[in-house]
């Protein structure tokens, strides 16, 4: 099975080449925005009509929540517009999508963990241009799962456990947002489970949302302390507001998400937050 991957140079697509040898039977094609660009629809369908996947995991995505606000163009090009060129070149060719979406497609007013039927109502640009990729995949009517993950950090790239990691050893003292709360979601685990569920994922003849992120819930204080207290570095994390902590994004203050369907469908357990920390902590070390 030949399985293309865009945004393979991020922290997502990164785990996925990482894991790729336990995969003998998949067929990896990794394409970043060198290789292709998937924000015109022209080249993306040129590419599909060559390479012929059967799988599509999209992974590229604009992330920079803050830098979304002044930069709504780019945000709605790469999170809304290329899902969608995307999907319609996989519903052409007949190939499979497997879409990454966000937990701040919610407005985070919620006090149970959200489930997939919930109505969304995202609260900044990079939350709406998730919003709208989630659309335009489903109006293209590809065969495709949409999956929603929250906090995702990785061994690549930058992310909140290595910039913890950073100061706490260059600082006395680090001030973390307490009153936002959500699940961390380790890559490593997101794309396992995507690759060790697709035969059964592409058994299904209608586009289905699931949610995914580790077991458990933190607030980015609480994810902090871990941090740290793994990577036995001693630097003490004050918990403050997040008024005291103003940024141009908007963010939900409560996301978690509930993952009973996605459980109960692929019939998978899910690693507990802190042990996948520890566990991506642990590759992180020199």
């Amino acid at each position: 099975m030949k399985i293309l991957v865009t945004g393979s140079n991020g922290q997502l697509g990164n785990e996925i080449k990482a894991l790729s040898v336990a995969y003998p039977s998949y067929d990896f094609l990794y394409t970043d925005v060198d290789e292709l660009d998937i924000t015109h629809a022209a080249g993306v369908t040129h590419f599909f009509s060559v390479h012929n996947p059967d799988v599509v995991i999209n992974c590229a995505a604009y992330t920079a929540v803050d830098k979304a606000e002044a930069d709504e163009e780019t945000a709605f090009l790469v999170n809304a517009l290329a899902p969608g060129n995307i999907a319609q070149a996989a519903a052409a060719t007949g190939a499979f999508m497997v879409h990454i979406s966000t937990d701040y497609v919610f407005d985070g007013k919620n006090h149970r963990p959200y489930v997939e039927t919930d109505r969304i109502n995202p609260v900044s640009v990079y939350a709406q241009s998730k919003a709208a990729g989630e659309d335009a995949v489903i109006r293209a009517k590809a065969k495709a799962v949409i999956i929603r993950t929250s906090w995702l950090y990785s061994a690549f790239g930058n992310n909140f456990i290595k910039t913890m990691m950073k100061y706490g050893a260059e600082r006395e003292f680090l001030n973390v947002v307490f009153d936002q709360t959500g699940t961390p979601t380790y890559a490593r685990d997101l794309a396992k489970m995507i690759l060790d569920t697709l035969p059964l994922a592409m058994a299904s003849k209608d586009i289905e949302i699931y949610h995914y992120s580790n077991e458990g819930t933190a607030s980015w204080y609480d994810f902090a302390i871990a941090i740290l207290d793994f990577a036995k570095i001693n630097c003490k994390v004050n918990a403050i507001p997040t008024k005291d902590y103003p940024l141009p994004a908007a963010r939900p203050f409560y996301s978690v998400l509930d993952k009973s369907k996605i459980k109960k469908k692929f019939s998978i357990e899910i690693p507990y937050w802190k042990d996948s920390v520890q566990h991506c902590i642990e590759r992180l070390k020199p």
